[in-house]
């Protein structure tokens, strides 16, 4: 067992989000008075990102090298979204630490304000989650659903991109620094991954004897730069293949990737966008031993973990694995935990769905029971029939059941 004189080893990936929810931990540890190290481990998904998303989740791309860590003695315990960790784990380890969850639900987000009832007809959204394109085509069927990749970051970048280097080039043109006959954006030269480089961020300010000849503008374009937030200037220098109307996006990422404030975004009725099984919450996997039992006493948040239980529970009953269009969301009330799951195919066209306050005193079994109903009712064909879609289709996106 480490003493806390020995430091506990937390496996993590190393993207921005996995650092900053590890981080996270190591905080909650250290404030016990536990050293901690973060011990950074490229994973298979990080590997090859750009195959087909949903079937790195079949192989548990995102968790098992973390996990080999633990297994292999290097590290004590790894951290991930819940989201994630397959249902079915080696016997040697355990979810030790389950800390209160963030938001559960699901965001939209768009260039310019607005809910989902604003965007217009045949509005194009992004999403790499099946879930979610299934949900959205049950509330919008005239919507056009895309593929969208990379990290919160990129994702938002990629939304906000073309209005904004439009914006910025029309701004350049009316200043006398941009031929507006070019039809080129000056952020085009900037590194995508750092469009707050030399290219954007020394735009001349011209700040005398600056007029829009039609009144349109106030500022100049330094000040409308000034004015713009950290992913806003970033966005200047991505490039994009689509031009997206709007985004969705898990409330929890946004939160913990710190952009959440930065933005005008709308939540999604949970009703309706039911969040995956353990969407927002994290997980501390350990082996079954001291070192589990210690981390449990430390990060275990009991209300989180019952309704993370009772999702994943619902979750592991009807074999939904990582390529269901399926949500599954529990809430602990009282002596009751709250359970709404639902069940689509992929277009939104068909569904199966239940609500039940479920005994926290028997909550696993309850979730059982509710998921064998709902498996009577047919969701687990609905299930089957995406998973054969996806194997023979190329399915139009899904990562993990996000």
């Amino acid at each position: 067992m480490n003493t806390r004189e020995d430091p506990i080893r937390l496996a993590t990936r190393g993207s921005d989000l996995a650092l900053r929810q590890a981080a996270a931990v190591k905080e909650t540890l250290e404030a016990r008075r536990h050293a901690v190290e973060l011990v950074e481990v490229e994973t298979t998904g990080d590997r090859i990102s750009e195959e087909l998303i949903h079937r790195l989740g079949k192989t548990g791309a995102f968790v098992r090298a973390l996990d080999e860590r633990v297994l292999e003695g290097d590290c004590d315990a790894a951290v991930h979204s819940m989201k994630d960790v397959p249902t079915e784990m080696p016997p040697e380890l355990v979810v030790a630490g389950v800390p209160e969850r963030a938001s559960a639900g699901d965001v939209l987000l768009t260039p310019t304000g607005g809910g989902l009832d604003a965007l217009p007809e045949g509005a194009v959204v992004g999403t790499s989650s099946l879930r979610r394109r299934a949900e959205l085509l049950a509330a919008r069927p005239d919507l056009e659903v895309r593929q969208l990749r990379g990290n919160v970051d990129t994702r938002v970048e990629k939304l906000l991109a073309p209005r904004r280097q439009r914006e910025h080039e029309r701004r350049l043109a009316a200043a006398g620094e941009l031929d507006a006959d070019a039809g080129e954006n000056e952020a085009d030269d900037t590194d995508p991954d750092n469009a707050a480089s030399e290219d954007v961020t020394d735009e001349p300010a011209h700040t005398e004897g600056y007029e829009q000849a039609d009144g349109e503008y106030e500022r100049t374009p330094r000040e409308w730069f000034e004015g713009l937030s950290e992913v806003e200037r970033r966005a200047l220098g991505r490039e994009v293949d689509t031009e997206y109307d709007a985004i969705v996006l898990a409330a929890a990422g946004l939160e913990r990737a710190g952009l959440a404030r930065q933005l005008d975004v709308r939540e999604l009725p949970a009703e309706e966008f039911v969040p995956a099984p353990g969407q927002g919450a994290l997980a501390v996997t350990a082996r079954d031993d001291e070192r589990g039992e210690l981390l449990h006493d430390a990060l275990d948040h009991p209300r989180t973990r019952v309704e993370t239980t009772v999702e994943r529970v619902v979750l592991s009953t009807l074999g939904g694995g990582c390529i269901a269009p399926m949500g599954a969301h529990a809430v602990v009330q009282g002596e009751y935990v709250h359970a709404a799951v639902r069940v689509l195919d992929q277009d939104g066209e068909e569904e199966i769905g239940a609500t039940r306050d479920l005994s926290v005193e028997r909550h696993p079994e309850a979730a059982r029971e509710l998921a064998a109903e709902l498996a009577e009712r047919g969701a687990a064909d609905l299930i089957a029939a995406a998973r054969v879609d996806t194997d023979t289709e190329g399915e139009p996106g899904a990562k993990r059941i996000e």
